[in-house]
């Protein structure tokens, strides 16, 4: 079996029930396969990064395995706005934020199953050079951070890079410690670049946060909110605390 957000931001769960936490979130347009379906609720695995989670069966739309296969084999069109709507053949509205996904979208229209919508607003599918991820970064500036969001509403710190990265035509995976397994190693933090990420590690050398690298060794991460900061080569220097606040683990170009 198989499905499609067609809500605007949908909570994917560690487990199934509404107090369980919320691992990440399904964004409208994006499809997956149901691993497992119960009265109330689906496991399911996200197509874009393999993420796997609890969605309420009341919070999405069940497609083919043919549309599955086609939409894996499109190329994506995400909406660029940070916030705005579709509507229905009926005129309907549903809010969507950036980054949603527009299935098969052709002049200011696309489909899911028997339903066309209508969207007016900007569009992002192509990818963009490594300059354009500090760009995009930009429009997320002061985001709350939330665990497990991945949209202007709530964001946290891989959700941001993963997001940002989408936007611009790459993909990452979800989590910080996932996300650190792909890309380049840069040995020294005088090799990096704009649009690269730094990784962050706790105590026990386990990989927690991420960020992407900005000119003249400036940060862009989710810590409270999405904020900027200095890099140096023990971690991220908080401008307002006058303290460090995570220790550096490794650099990766990723692009």
């Amino acid at each position: 079996m198989f499905g499609i957000c067609n809500l605007s931001i949908v909570p994917l769960r560690s487990e199934a029930s509404d107090a369980s936490e919320m691992v990440s979130q399904v964004i409208f347009g994006e499809h997956f396969e149901i691993l497992e379906k119960t009265k109330k609720w689906s496991k399911i695995k996200l197509s874009f990064d393999g993420y796997e989670g609890f969605i309420d069966n009341k919070q999405y739309e069940e497609i083919t395995e043919s549309l599955y296969t086609k939409l894996q084999k499109e190329e994506p069109i995400f909406s660029g706005e940070l916030i705005d709507f579709i509507t229905d053949s009926e005129n309907n509205l549903t809010t969507i934020p950036i980054g949603a996904r527009l299935p098969f979208f052709n002049e200011n229209s696309f489909q899911i199953n028997d339903s066309i919508f209508k969207y007016e607003g900007k569009t992002v599918g192509q990818k963009l050079s490594k300059n354009a991820i500090v760009e995009v970064a930009y429009l997320f500036l002061n985001s709350p951070y939330l665990w497990g969001g991945k949209t202007p509403f709530g964001i946290d710190c891989s959700g941001f890079t993963q997001t940002v990265y989408k936007l611009c035509g790459h993909k990452l995976l979800r989590d910080a410690k996932e996300q650190a397994t792909q890309g380049e190693v840069l040995s020294f933090i005088e090799e990096c670049e704009p649009g690269d990420l730094a990784f962050f590690d706790n105590d026990e050398g386990i990989i927690t946060h991420v960020g992407i690298i900005m000119n003249d060794y400036n940060i862009i991460h989710a810590h409270g909110k999405v904020r900027i900061d200095k890099l140096d080569h023990s971690g991220i220097y908080n401008i307002d605390t006058q303290q460090h606040s995570h220790r550096l683990r490794v650099i990766k170009k990723m692009i």
